[in-house]
């Protein structure tokens, strides 16, 4: 083993010397590149450890199989429980990124807040039997400042004078529904895509690939913003094909190494001041578990027994409208519009939380993939004979945190390097499967305002939003994590990803994870200043 107190081998080019302890981030996409660059901004030298490779959009192809290969988490894991991704997808329960800027490299780049009632689910909605709801020990008054400064770093669209993206006739189809059903809040964002050139990326070409990498660089990532501008203050040491295979404490229970594996599966050590981990809510509980010792033998920072439990991974299902004439709903953004009139409180729809309704458009492979898992025959063609008529939505809402939804190690499977690989089990709570339906049927009642002649209603994807894990907690048996993302157990260790997450809100995630890293950045840098970590 390497003892790696110089930088180690990288194909980026940020590589500069660290101290033989430094701040070790663990992930490079929403809250990792975040991270590193809001410290390094501070003047605080940090390695990253990103486990996949530093791709850059010359590498990206406008395929939509290809860049899936190209791009995403193909290590093995396992699923369980009676969610349909166990049946469709059983060996990709999670579809997010391996590779330098992570996530935020393939996403729709939707930019929604929480709203105030999401931060105190449990207060608001009431005890929900079989749902382990709890308030977050922070409310919107505490992020909003944050929610700016995120906002105004991604471009999100129609806030801080934005120009917002322009309708594509998905989103044409999708808004004259939703003014015929009398629906009153939809826009073509907020969406972190540019519809003008802003902060030195350029305006989007409407080519419809953005979704996955993003050739043209109009949309925000960490890969386009934030990893290149900590390398520019000289402070930032990435190291991308390193996958952290377990964290190391001292006698005093403080983090004091991250031992990964390099492209060759040689085993090197980082000497760790402090370590943020932001590995996205399926690898981060796999750590912490992989590092129990004597002194954790639950799993690192774990004595509550709650890493790993709690995972969401919102709402979701997929509304597709078919129509006499055509459509294309390719041509634009993959995502480019959202109803929110669905995402408030209303009980007497019979579930508690919201949804929003989103534009979305698969390409003809990814449709078949994907619009209705397993099928074959005549009425399967049909649907795909529809393609150049069809228009979509995809539902995404808040999904209810229970104990046993939760990533485990599966001891029987073993990843390349003879580690237990994540398994993801999941079943959909009562009210998720109402929310769901409800969102199918407003879906139907959308493209059925405008003409639709059928509609067709696919199933959740593999997850994307992948959340909680690692939860914030105000009492340490109840989570993992302070407000700032620290852990209860580990003074020196914090989580910096959708894992803190104690409820998951109706909103896409990435905001908020991004806006929560600012915050974290701001506390750790006046941490670091007063001897507090």
């Amino acid at each position: 083993m390497t003892d790696q107190t110089q930088p180690g081998r990288s194909t980026t080019g940020y590589s500069v010397p660290v101290e033989e302890e430094a701040v070790v981030i663990i992930g490079s996409g929403a809250g990792g590149g975040t991270l590193a660059y809001e410290l390094t901004a501070r003047g605080i030298p940090v390695v990253v450890l990103e486990a996949g490779p530093h791709l850059t959009h010359e590498d990206y192809v406008n395929d939509e199989w290809e860049a899936f290969n190209q791009m995403a988490w193909l290590d093995p894991r396992t699923t369980s429980g009676s969610w349909r991704i166990a049946r469709d997808f059983p060996n990709l329960p999670a579809w997010i990124v391996k590779a330098v800027g992570g996530t935020t490299t393939h996403w729709s780049g939707a930019t929604p807040r929480f709203k105030a009632h999401e931060f105190k689910a449990r207060g608001t909605y009431g005890r929900i039997e079989g749902a382990n709801l709890l308030d977050w020990p922070i409310g919107l008054e505490d992020l909003a400042p944050y929610y700016d400064r995120a906002e105004k770093a991604m471009g999100s669209t129609h806030v801080h004078g934005r120009k917002p993206l322009p309708a594509n006739n998905n989103y044409k189809v999708f808004a004259a529904g939703a003014e015929k059903v009398g629906y009153r809040f939809y826009a073509t964002g907020p969406y972190a895509t540019n519809a003008e050139e802003y902060d030195g990326r350029p305006a989007s070409i409407q080519d419809g690939f953005n979704f996955q990498g993003d050739k043209n660089g109009s949309k925000w990532s960490t890969l386009v913003r934030e990893i290149p501008r900590a390398a520019a203050t000289g402070l930032l040491d990435l190291r991308p094909e390193s996958q952290a295979v377990q964290i190391t404490h001292d006698a005093e229970g403080r983090a004091d190494a991250v031992l990964y594996l390099d492209a060759e599966g040689n085993l090197h050590r980082q000497a760790a001041a402090t370590v943020c981990l932001a590995a996205n809510s399926v690898e981060t509980p796999r750590l912490l578990l992989l590092s129990g010792t004597p002194s954790f033998p639950q799993g690192l920072a774990n004595s509550s027994g709650q890493v790993g439990r709690n995972y969401m991974r919102h709402t979701t299902g997929t509304v597709w409208g078919h129509f006499e004439k055509p459509v294309r709903m390719y041509r634009g953004e993959t995502m480019a519009g959202l109803i929110a009139d669905e995402s408030l409180h209303d009980p007497d729809r019979g579930f508690v939380g919201g949804y929003y309704m989103e534009t979305i458009s698969l390409g003809p492979a990814f449709m078949a993939a994907f619009a209705d898992p397993g099928s074959w025959g005549p009425d399967f063609t049909a649907l795909l004979d529809r393609y150049l008529n069809t228009a979509g939505m995809w539902v995404v809402g808040e999904d209810m945190p229970q104990e046993d939804n939760r990533v485990s190690l599966n001891t029987t499977v073993k990843d390349e390097n003879g580690l237990p690989v994540p398994n993801v089990h999941f079943d959909d709570h009562p009210n998720d499967v109402a929310m769901r339906e409800h969102g199918y049927a407003s879906g139907e009642k959308v493209f059925g305002a405008v003409g639709a002649t059928s509609t067709h209603r696919t199933p959740p994807y593999p997850s994307t939003h992948n959340l909680g894990t690692a939860r914030m907690s105000k009492q340490p048996e109840d989570g993992v994590v302070d407000g700032w993302g620290r852990a209860h157990d580990v003074p020196n260790l914090f989580i910096s990803d959708g894992s803190v997450f104690t409820t998951g809100a109706a909103a896409n995630p990435t905001l908020t994870i991004v806006a929560l890293a600012i915050r974290q950045a701001e506390y750790i840098a006046g941490q670091l200043r007063s001897g507090g970590i």
